[in-house]
C-alpha cells in the first residue's frame, strides 16, 4: 500500500481553520463570523481565511463536503469488506457512513444544506451532491458507463438526500430509524429498476413485437 502524502500547507490550514469553527458554525451558519472566530482560537488570523477561502464560507462547506467523501472513502476502504456485500448492502453501508461522520456536526450539516438551498448557490450544491454519490458509487463498484451511470447517480441522490433529513432529527439509539428509512427508501428504488426491466424485457418480447408491427401505422398510397 501506498504512503500517504503529508498533507500541504494551504489544505491544513484549511482543516485547522475548519474545525475550530465547526462549533461557531452551529450558532453563526456557514458566514465569515464563524470562520474568522475559529481562526481566532486556532491562533490564525482573518487574513489567513481569506487566503485559503477565497471564496468565503462558501468555500469552507464545499472543503467540508468534499473532506468528508474523502473519509468515507477511506473508511470504506479499511474497515468494511464491500466486495463481499450485496449492491444495495454496499451503497446502505456508504450513505450510513457518511452520516455517521457527522455525529456531531449536525448543526453545521443543516445549515450548510440551507446555504446550498439558496439560488446563487444552486449550482454549487449539485456539484457536492453528485460529486458524494459518485463517490459512493465507485466505493460500491459500479463500473456502468451508458445511461444507467447517470440513472443510478440521480436516484441515489433523491434516496441520500431523504435520508440525510431524516438522520438530522434522528434521536433513536444507534440511528435505528435513519437505518430503517433508508433501507425503505433503497428496496422502493430497487423495485423501481426491477420494474423497469420487466418493462425492458417486454418490448423485446417476440409476441410484443409483432403487435407493434401491426399496430403500426401503414402508409396510404
Amino acid at each position: 500500500m501506498a504512503e500517504k502524502t503529508a498533507t500541504d500547507p494551504i489544505t491544513e490550514t484549511q482543516q485547522t481553520i475548519l474545525d475550530a469553527s465547526l462549533p461557531h458554525i452551529a450558532f453563526d451558519g456557514w458566514s465569515m463570523r464563524a470562520l474568522n472566530r475559529g481562526a481566532e482560537d486556532a491562533g490564525l488570523s482573518p487574513e489567513d481565511v481569506r487566503r485559503v477561502f477565497p471564496d468565503g464560507a462558501i468555500d469552507a462547506l464545499e472543503f467540508f463536503t468534499k473532506r468528508a467523501d474523502d473519509t468515507m472513502l477511506e473508511t470504506l476502504q479499511n474497515e468494511y469488506a464491500l466486495s463481499e456485500m450485496k449492491i444495495r448492502e454496499r451503497i446502505a453501508t456508504a450513505v450510513m457512513v457518511r452520516l455517521r461522520q457527522h455525529s456531531e456536526n449536525r448543526e453545521a450539516v443543516r445549515r450548510g444544506l440551507a446555504v446550498y438551498s439558496m439560488p446563487w448557490n444552486a449550482g454549487r450544491g449539485m456539484r457536492s451532491l453528485y460529486r458524494t454519490v459518485d463517490a459512493m458509487w465507485h466505493a460500491a463498484g459500479d463500473q456502468s458507463t451508458d445511461f444507467n451511470f447517470y440513472t443510478k447517480r440521480m436516484l441515489l441522490s433523491k434516496v441520500y438526500m431523504s435520508t440525510m433529513y431524516v438522520w438530522l432529527d434522528d434521536h433513536s439509539d444507534n440511528l435505528e430509524e435513519t437505518e430503517a428509512f433508508l433501507h425503505r427508501r433503497i428496496s422502493d428504488v430497487m423495485q423501481i429498476e426491477k420494474l423497469k426491466a420487466k418493462a425492458r424485457d417486454l418490448t423485446n418480447w417476440a409476441p410484443f413485437e409483432q403487435f407493434k408491427a401491426k399496430a403500426a401505422p401503414t402508409s396510404q398510397g
